[in-house]
């Protein structure tokens, strides 16, 4: 197993871990779950404060969940199409939240590390991806495929923070995005 392997290996088995203890996480528990000893944890990372940084990387890479929107066939109806690709990026951001969460509540401070590429990129990429997404139905769409998603863009980031509590789901949302507010029929 190549230094890099075993890195990724080490950080995968001390995601969960972060997750529940944050920063009181033992490099001996981490290497208990990794199934190696603890000494192993010290040969692939000089210290705890580098595994943790680690594992913020590994939380905000996004490559997994721009694939998983990538794969979702077209052939589907839109509002099909856009709700697994909110569902997605929700998980993606859930798993963000949780490991830094957890890392700044137990008084870790280096969490601030953005994804490769940073913010913009990755709402860029999301963008696109979205409106690879609404593609087929250009024609039937009000504002110009780019637009549209990234305006859907923002209603996902403000479903993120509900006001006042209320937390439509996502179908609710998608659907509310497709067919506005009035009752369908209304005008």
């Amino acid at each position: 197993m190549t230094t890099e392997e075993r890195r990724e290996m080490i950080v995968r088995a001390a995601l969960p871990l972060v997750c529940e203890f944050g920063a009181a996480v033992t490099t001996a528990k981490i290497a208990r779950a990794a199934g190696i000893g603890e000494a192993t944890v010290f040969r692939a990372f000089v210290d705890k404060d580098e595994l943790l940084a680690a594992c913020v990387a590994e939380a905000v890479r996004a490559d997994h969940v721009f694939a998983e929107v990538a794969a979702i066939p077209l052939d589907q109806p839109l509002a099909a199409r856009l709700v697994q690709a909110v569902d997605a990026m929700r998980a993606h951001l859930t798993r963000v939240a949780s490991v830094v969460g957890a890392l700044q509540t137990s008084g870790h401070r280096e969490t601030r590390r953005g994804a490769p590429g940073g913010r913009q990129e990755m709402l860029s990429r999301s963008r696109d991806l979205l409106a690879d997404l609404m593609e087929p139905e250009r024609d039937s769409l009000r504002l110009p495929v780019r637009q549209s998603a990234a305006l859907f863009l923002s209603v996902v980031f403000a479903m993120a923070r509900p006001a006042d509590g209320f937390a439509p789901t996502t179908a609710e949302t998608v659907d509310f995005f497709l067919y506005g507010a009035l009752a369908r029929g209304e005008e």
